[in-house]
């Protein structure tokens, strides 16, 4: 079995570049992931412009965190409302076969 190299994908964050190896066909999530760290960076600088390196850094990844696990939860929501209203559904499916 061959295994194939997989490119290496040069990114800039914080004026650093990193060499990254990205999954096959997961080069572009990479490249918006980069983009996204990157655009957060610039928020988190714009709110706090004394902050350099690493805080910076911290602050923006956490920033991030929080953001995702809001989408989580709110994820968790609408597949609560979806699955009652399923389940409504199905009731009401039932009940009308059962009166037929």
């Amino acid at each position: 079995m061959k295994l194939q190299a997989q490119p290496i994908n040069v990114v800039s964050i914080l004026g650093n570049d990193y060499s990254l190896k990205a999954p096959e066909g997961q080069e572009e999530t990479l490249n918006q992931a980069v983009r996204m760290l990157n655009a957060a960076l610039a928020e988190t600088k714009r709110s706090y412009p004394t902050l350099i390196g690493d805080k910076l850094l911290v602050l923006a990844a956490l920033n991030l965190c929080s953001k995702q696990i809001e989408l989580q939860r709110e994820h968790a929501r609408t597949l609560e409302r979806t699955q009652a209203q399923v389940d409504a559904t199905v009731e009401n499916i039932a009940r009308a076969i059962s009166e037929s």
